[in-house]
């Protein structure tokens, strides 16, 4: 599973834990009416036991295929992109321990010494030349400063970075899904180039011994040379087929090799055949996108970071009040830093009101107020993108499972129909124009056949993404 493969989003998940409060979760209407449940809820069944279950992170073990495991947990540790998503995530950090430096009191440490020579001009020492003194002093310090948060400014700006760094963990979240989503895309497409090469590699093979026994019947004279020439042409367009197949391949393998972050060989080990059944999934309720997806958490999180900044930049039009403190000792003999009869100290305090900065200040406000405004209105967008994904994608389901049954029984006839109509010809009861259209339906049937199968998985990988992960029990943590 990811938390034991993958350690990266849980000692991010820490990070927020050990951090200070943050903003409050948005509850803002977002102007969405939002139904009790899918518009296609035939698809989903009892969505009331899965709004209970927590969503499942590794949710592509339901394809029960370990090699696409092992694939996936390499890919999640070597991505250059997953790299990129963690060092962002780094920066959110180290911004967010930068904006909650001036909460406490700045204290600096200063040791220092100096060195002068003062003339005397006109002073009536006699002698030549002009009188001077050379002073060398040294001073040890320690001072405070401390800004009092009297209106809460820097505590706003330390909770919009906090907010920042929440968002950048479920941004690492939402890539990690995105990227074993497109791992699991590739790996079934690859699966499906293999099926399609070796359908085409058989298909050749059938139109060769075709060719064969046409072009014998034809030099004993049973047969036309018309006939000779039209297998020849099916025989020509299946190598053409399987070239290209063998090229899509090649391709899909060298695209598996870059998402799992390794130099394309293209020389994967891969599974035998696509998944022969899926399990049904329980959709849920629209409602809980807003809760599982890490994407629509990370933009949520925005909202609140950016309301955070609006509230400091409205405290910034306050005064500001500072509390300054300093204490050492300074004398000319270094050794008597030490005696406290050199000692010296200071304490202030100061007020700060702005008053007059040519509308900067306020001008800040508007434009902290526009972008809260906008990644509410990016987050409102989100949330409809979310909710429209999954409604097409569960109305797709039954789409494409009706399309998969027909192509499974058009696939059989056709091979019947090929096989019937080879036997006939072979008889002299039929032409061979038969016997090609046969052999090209029975092909392209099985063709469509395997793709149907692969849209199908694909189309379930998106529900998964779209759904925020899969649905787990609660007993095992297994998911379903």
């Amino acid at each position: 599973m990811i938390r034991s493969k993958s350690k990266t989003f849980l000692a991010a998940g820490v990070l927020c834990a050990c951090a200070g409060d943050p903003p409050p979760r948005i509850d803002d209407n977002l102007g969405i009416a939002v139904p009790a449940q899918w518009s296609d809820s035939a698809t989903s069944s009892k969505p009331s036991d899965a709004t209970a279950k927590p969503p499942q992170i590794d949710w592509w073990r339901d394809f029960g295929d370990e090699r696409l495991d092992t694939l996936i947990a390499t890919g999640l540790a070597n991505n250059p992109n997953m790299r990129a998503v963690i060092a962002r995530l780094q920066v959110a950090t180290a911004t967010h321990a930068i904006a909650g430096g001036p909460l406490l009191p700045e204290v600096d440490l200063n040791l220092q010494s100096d060195r002068a020579r003062r003339l005397f001009i006109g002073f009536p020492f006699g002698g030549g030349g002009v009188p001077s003194s050379t002073v060398t002093t040294y001073g040890l310090s320690l001072g405070v400063r401390w800004e009092l948060d009297v209106w809460g400014r820097l505590r706003d700006a330390d909770s919009a970075a906090l907010a920042d760094q929440q968002a950048a963990v479920h941004d690492i979240h939402a890539a990690q899904m995105s990227l074993a989503a497109q791992i699991c895309r590739a790996w079934f497409a690859a699966i499906e180039a293999r099926q399609q090469l070796e359908l085409s590699a058989a298909t050749v093979k059938t139109f060769e011994t075709t060719l064969a026994d046409v072009t014998d019947r034809f030099r004993r004279g049973v047969r036309p040379a018309l006939e000779v020439h039209q297998a020849a042409t099916n025989l020509a367009n299946a190598r053409a087929s399987a070239a290209r197949r063998r090229d899509l391949q090649q391709r899909s393998m060298r695209q598996l090799d870059v998402l799992v972050g390794r130099y394309p060989n293209g020389k994967l080990a891969l599974t035998k055949a696509l998944p022969a059944a899926l399990l049904p999934v329980p959709a849920g309720l629209p409602s809980e996108l807003l809760q599982r997806r890490p994407d629509l958490r990370a933009a949520e999180r925005r909202v609140a970071a950016a309301g955070c900044r609006v509230s400091s930049a409205e405290a910034a039009l306050y005064p500001r009040l500072s509390l300054t403190t300093s204490g050492g000792s300074q004398s000319l003999d270094l050794e008597d830093l030490v005696d406290t009869d050199f000692r010296v100290w200071s304490i202030g305090a100061n007020l700060l009101e702005p008053l007059f900065r040519g509308g900067a200040l306020r001008a800040e406000v508007r434009r902290q107020q526009a972008r809260r405004a906008e990644a509410f209105a990016n987050y409102g967008n989100a949330v409809l993108i979310a909710f429209a994904e999954v409604e097409n994608i569960l109305s797709s389901d039954g789409q494409l499972a009706d399309r998969q049954n027909s192509l499974n029984a058009a696939a059989k006839h056709a091979a019947l129909a090929r096989d019937l109509a080879r036997k006939r010809w072979q008889l002299g009861l039929t032409d061979f124009l038969t016997v090609a259209d046969g052999q090209r339906q029975a092909f392209q049937t099985e063709s469509a056949r395997i793709t149907a199968d692969r849209e199908r998985v694909d189309n379930r990988i998106d529900l998964l993404l779209a759904l925020g992960g899969g649905f787990g029990d609660e007993a095992t943590g297994e998911s379903r």
